[in-house]
């Protein structure tokens, strides 16, 4: 199991030369700002939001690829945060990530077997025969014939292939957690379905933690069990993916799910515009973080933070309708709005 509890993950923009010339501060962009997620064993867990949002970011900080700022990450009731040298190099051996471009992220200068087994060979495992045996194995589990794929190079396969290496190689060291990164983003949809269902099979049988990062929330809904929400660096909404995605209550989900094509021409839903952009992490609002785009804001939101509320159906949301102004007509509104965007 994974765990980040009010986990923050701030990057300083400028302080260089020429900023202390021009007499400025250094600013400060809150990537991640408190975010809280649990991801249970066998278990795969949706985090969709816009570009920005912090989503990869949450991902590298989980796996320690970047340092977090603030919070804390428990493994299976451990802490991570603040554990270097050798047992950092442990833990990096449980957590592993696959990327988004299959195309990149494959050294092209080596064979699908060394690239899959260099993991092994780096963290000192077995003997040359056991790092080959566990090479092969790794490679069966995402349905590439060994002798068919350990030694051909990466310019010799499809995006499809490609991304199968790449999970191997995330699989070779026997993790516990996996930070899936838009895996299928690049890939045609013809192939998409297969490393998805690969991706779920894999999750069931090894009992992984998953968290699917991804900005096609109908692929969020064929693989994941709970979906995460996230907006400017927070988590706004989580809950069980059939339950977020058929009833949104934040108003950004609403709107979110609003954004996916009908497949049906005869099904007429409201049109519902998202106004404005996303602000920057470097000038963060005060009170809730969707007030400048949010149609139904009102002065608390303005003033005040939301807390976080637990609805009875298993959902979490952030967002003073279901809180403070619960009750109030222009809650009725929204959630007359939103009955209208789920049918």
């Amino acid at each position: 199991m994974i765990e980040a509890r009010d986990l923050k993950t701030h990057f300083r923009v400028g302080g260089g030369v020429f900023t202390a010339l021009a007499g400025q501060k250094p600013q400060v962009a809150r990537a991640l700002d408190g975010v809280d997620l649990t991801i249970r064993a066998g278990e795969v867990v949706g985090l969709v939001g816009e570009s920005g949002c912090g989503k990869s970011t949450l991902g590298m900080t989980l796996v320690r690829m970047v340092e977090p700022t603030g919070g804390e990450i428990l493994h299976d009731g451990q802490p991570i945060t603040g554990i270097a040298g050798a047992r950092l190099k442990a833990y990096r051996a449980r957590a592993q990530i696959i990327f988004q471009d299959p195309y990149s992220s494959l050294n092209p200068r080596l064979t699908v077997g060394r690239i899959v087994g260099e993991a092994l060979q780096i963290h000192g495992i077995g003997t040359r025969a056991d790092r080959t045996e566990r090479m092969r194995d790794a490679l069966r589990k995402v349905r590439l014939p060994p002798e068919e794929f350990e030694d051909r190079f990466p310019s010799d396969l499809s995006g499809g292939q490609r991304q199968r290496v790449a999970i191997a190689r995330g699989l070779v060291l026997d993790p516990s957690f996996i930070v899936a990164d838009e895996p299928v983003s690049m890939l045609d949809v013809s192939v998409q379905a297969g490393v998805l269902e690969l991706l779920d099979e894999l999750s069931r049988n090894l009992g992984l933690a998953v968290l699917y990062i991804s900005h096609d929330i109908a692929t969020v809904g064929y693989i994941c069990d709970r979906v995460a929400v996230m907006y400017l660096g927070r988590v706004v909404e989580e809950g069980p993916v059939r339950t977020i995605l058929r009833h949104p209550k934040h108003p950004y989900t609403q709107r979110l799910m609003a954004a996916i094509p009908n497949v049906d021409p005869l099904v007429r839903r409201p049109r519902v515009v998202l106004e404005g952009d996303v602000p920057s992490p470097l000038n963060v609002p005060a009170g809730c973080r969707f007030v400048t785009r949010c149609p139904y804001a009102q002065e608390i939101c303005r003033r005040a933070e939301p807390d976080l509320l637990r609805e009875g159906d298993g959902r979490t949301a952030r967002c003073h309708l279901y809180g403070a102004l619960a009750g109030t007509p222009v809650a009725a509104e929204a959630a007359k709005d939103a009955a209208a965007i789920a049918a």
